[in-house]
């Protein structure tokens, strides 16, 4: 029942609590249904099965987010989508892992836009019932907890487990009855409240963490924080080896250390939590006694400079108790050694222990079906296929975008009171004849979003040769900048001369992202230089043979094959960021009008676009493979883990 199914926002749990016992025994009696149950039935039992034969030590990956499907509402961007793709594959090659997180009530926000572009942040409470969790219970039947010290009482944590496929996901949920209000509220939502309560959810998901593995008795060797926020389960395993085992500071550093790996996913200074003196000693300063050091001690363990009202900064910790350290991409690698150099007296930045491991996407999560039948053999062999079949796939796929834009202009539309006059002119300039165009990300200025807007002219001779370009994301609820570009879309999607050309999707999600990245023809990335750490939305993209154009930045500096796409050169020409955006534009607005749209409009006696095919087959066959999770995951294996593990034992 796909109305339905839609209706309720995909949740299978959802629809099936909602049939009627007549639709339920009319099912029963439907021997074709039956037949694909148990077909699905009989897969699903065989892959979890093999879940069984998992060797070699257990690894807890510990994350903020987990982007898995949209019905368990735990992410809010990048760094989510990542690390639910990572445990995807972690499932698919069968690895000895799990994951760690918290469960949020409101998960993070759903996005509405007023008709003047205005984001408003609404938050709908999660209902527990519908989501793919179980209670984690002990043997008399009783709801595992964990248990955290904080100032003049103690708190308590509910364990949720979400099985991702053949890998359990564990979520902390603190809005049970035996907490008081102000600490039920601790995991009401991802990233929301003040700074006091951004600690409190890091302490539940780092020393909250670790005691859940102790709680379940989870034979966990290494502890891989994904981004600082996690990096108080170093202080809570030194506390252990400290208290329980009697080991010196210094001996529980190295056991800590030689099993701790850190991913840090951003160099931009905010995405980096740092805490007030204050804050620490307030919620943390009995663990300086119980690691037999003094306060100043203590407060160094995470300091980010020698200021007296310096903070103590997350991936500062991290840095010191993790053996290793990774960024996502290789530049990333290199400006994070430099970030990071200030805590490194007397080496060089490329002396220190940062490397990377670049950013991958779970293929079949983010491949359509249509695809993924072209990859069952080899990628090179998409040379083989001949260029009508490979377009008709795309233009399928084109055509699906197009219907699924005009049924969400329709709602939007509707939802904001716009007037209908205005719908049917946006979506009339919509068809699968027109080169789209695909921005879709989290909308923080130094993704630069607004670059195509620098010179209205221009971009008014672009769409006029049949180009539709359409945005999508959202912008965190205190970043007013990141807002304001939303305001400008939508203000230049009403203009008359760009109706239907620039066109503004609300609410992104998974869902909205699987359409926009298998049925555009460009992907269009134009971050500020070298701030996008690795980037995976045009990686999805390339899984479908979507083409990129973006600055020699994050994943696509490695990616980049010159006849598969374009880029924007990785160096700066000026100084000043309102020059060098304004080169940019110029040479973005150059790059559309003499080589992206003479490459799409040229066709063959067949009507086949052979130029755009030849650009999707060398994107499959030369960037795609180099993408996956399953490459992400096996260079963590070989890079890190194998090594952590020996060093450790």
């Amino acid at each position: 029942d796909k109305e339905k199914f839609l209706k309720y926002e995909r949740s299978p749990i959802h629809l099936l609590e909602s049939l009627s016992q007549e639709e339920i025994d009319n099912l029963l009696n439907d021997k074709i249904f039956l037949k694909k149950i148990d077909k699905v039935e009989q897969l699903f039992n065989s892959y979890m099965q093999e879940g069984e034969n998992k060797e070699g030590d257990m690894i807890a990956y510990l994350s903020m987010e987990f982007g898995l499907h949209d019905t368990l509402k735990i992410f809010s961007g990048g760094l989510g989508m990542l690390a639910g793709d990572y445990l995807k594959q972690a499932s698919d090659s069968n690895k000895n892992m799990i994951g760690i997180g918290l469960l949020y009530r409101n998960g993070y926000f759903t996005q509405q836009i007023t008709k003047e572009g205005y984001q408003i942040s609404a938050q709908y409470p999660q209902k527990f019932t519908h989501l793919p969790l179980q209670a984690e219970k002990d043997e008399n039947g009783l709801w595992r907890k964990i248990t955290l010290s904080f100032p003049g009482r103690s708190i308590y944590a509910k364990i949720w487990r979400c099985d991702v496929g053949r890998v359990p996901l564990y979520l902390l949920d603190t809005d049970i009855e035996e907490n008081n209000i102000e600490d039920r509220t601790i995991s009401n939502q991802l990233y929301g409240g003040d700074w006091e309560n951004r600690l409190k959810q890091e302490i539940l998901l780092g020393i909250g963490g670790v005691r859940l593995v102790e709680e379940l008795k989870l034979p966990v060797v290494l502890y891989h924080n994904n981004e600082g926020h996690s990096a108080f389960s170093s202080l809570e395993r030194m506390r252990t080896y400290i208290q329980k085992n009697s080991y010196s500071f210094k001996q529980a550093k190295e056991l800590v250390r030689s099993s701790t790996l850190f991913t840090t996913h951003t160099p931009v200074p905010a995405g980096h939590d740092a805490f007030s003196q204050e804050l620490m000693r307030t919620y943390l300063g009995h663990f300086a006694e119980q690691l037999n050091l003094d306060w100043d001690e203590f407060f160094a363990l995470g300091k980010q400079g020698e200021e007296k009202d310096s903070k103590f900064s997350m991936s500062v910790l991290a840095m010191n108790f993790s053996q290793y350290v990774n960024g996502v991409s290789k530049i990333h690698a290199r400006v994070s050694r430099d970030m990071f150099s200030y805590l490194y007296k007397g080496y060089f930045p490329r002396e220190l222990h940062i490397d990377y491991v670049t950013n991958g996407v779970h293929h079949s999560t983010w491949a359509s079906k249509s695809w993924l039948e072209f990859y069952k053999e080899d990628w090179e062999k998409i040379y083989e296929i001949d260029d009508s079949l490979i377009w008709q796939t795309h233009l399928h796929e084109k055509k699906k975008l197009v219907e699924f834009v005009k049924n969400r202009l329709k709602q939007d539309f509707a939802k904001r009171a716009e007037n209908p006059q205005l719908y049917f002119q946006t979506i009339a300039e919509v068809s699968e004849e027109k080169f789209i165009v695909g921005f879709a990300r989290r909308f923080a200025t130094y993704k630069r979003a607004n670059l195509l807007f620098t010179n209205l002219e221009r971009l008014k001779q672009i769409v006029d040769k049949g180009v539709v370009f359409i945005f999508a994301g959202k912008a965190h609820p205190q970043d007013n900048a990141g807002q304001g570009l939303i305001k400008r879309i939508v203000e230049v999607s009403k203009m008359p001369e760009f109706l239907g050309k620039i066109i503004f999707l609300e609410n992104y999600d998974m869902y909205i992202a699987k359409h926009l990245i298998r049925g555009v023809d460009l992907w269009l990335n134009m971050p500020t230089r070298p701030l996008e750490a690795s980037g995976t939305s045009g990686e999805k993209a390339v899984m479908n043979g979507v083409v990129n154009f973006s600055v020699l930045d994050g994943w696509w500096a490695e990616g980049y094959v010159k006849e598969a796409g374009w880029a924007l050169p990785e160096e700066k020409t000026y100084e000043s960021d309102e020059y060098q955006n304004a080169l940019d534009a110029e040479i973005i607005y150059d790059i559309f009008e003499n080589e992206i749209i003479p490459s799409y409009d040229y066709k063959d006696e067949k009507n086949v676009r052979v130029k755009w095919v030849e650009k999707i087959k060398h994107t499959i066959a030369l960037i795609a493979p180099h993408f996956t999770m399953k490459r992400q995951l096996d260079d963590y294996y070989s890079k890190f883990y194998n090594k952590m593990f020996e060093r450790f034992a």
